[in-house]
């Protein structure tokens, strides 16, 4: 597996992944509007073939992911993409990582505590909100639960898990 920054002619992928894996070209955290086929990312690749896929973006000393999808789970290819961006923010200076996920996706939760991110903030009806500028969000996540709140975990960018 080969980890390597998103390039130009990366883009067209980049946004059709964005669409396939979340329903939309945007993406909605904590009320702000994010367009990850601009933003900077990693792509994990094999045998030439995109099979992850992050992107974030930066503010003042925190390094916010964005979005994170390996296609295929269990393969390392998740924490691959983390460990690469972790070192991206060292190298840039920053003091930390920042993803927010929602309240359904539980292997989102589970996936970063085991990677040495800690909750950090509940925003309580964000998701409902967020549906009124972005309708395609849906109702219904994962394992059936009710989407409504946004969840923070972050991780300190000099710690090792």
């Amino acid at each position: 597996m080969r980890v390597r920054p998103i390039e130009e002619a990366d883009r067209l992928v980049v946004g059709r992944l964005i669409v396939d894996l979340w329903g939309a070209s945007t993406v909605v955290a904590h009320g702000q509007t994010f367009y990850p086929i601009s933003l900077p990312g990693l792509l994990a690749e094999r045998g030439g073939k995109v099979i992850g896929l992050l992107t974030y973006t930066r503010t003042g000393q925190t390094l916010e992911i964005v979005t994170l999808a390996a296609l295929n789970r269990g393969r390392g290819v998740g924490t691959a993409l983390v460990e690469a961006v972790a070192r991206t923010a060292r190298r840039v200076g920053c003091e930390r990582l920042l993803i927010t996920t929602t309240n359904d996706n539980l292997d989102a939760l589970r996936f970063c505590q085991r990677r040495g991110f800690r909750l950090c903030g509940l925003r309580p009806d964000a998701v409902s909100r967020a549906r009124q500028s972005n309708p395609e969000i849906r109702l219904v996540g994962e394992y059936g639960i009710t989407v409504r709140d946004e969840l923070d975990l972050e991780r300190p960018v000099l710690a090792r898990r």
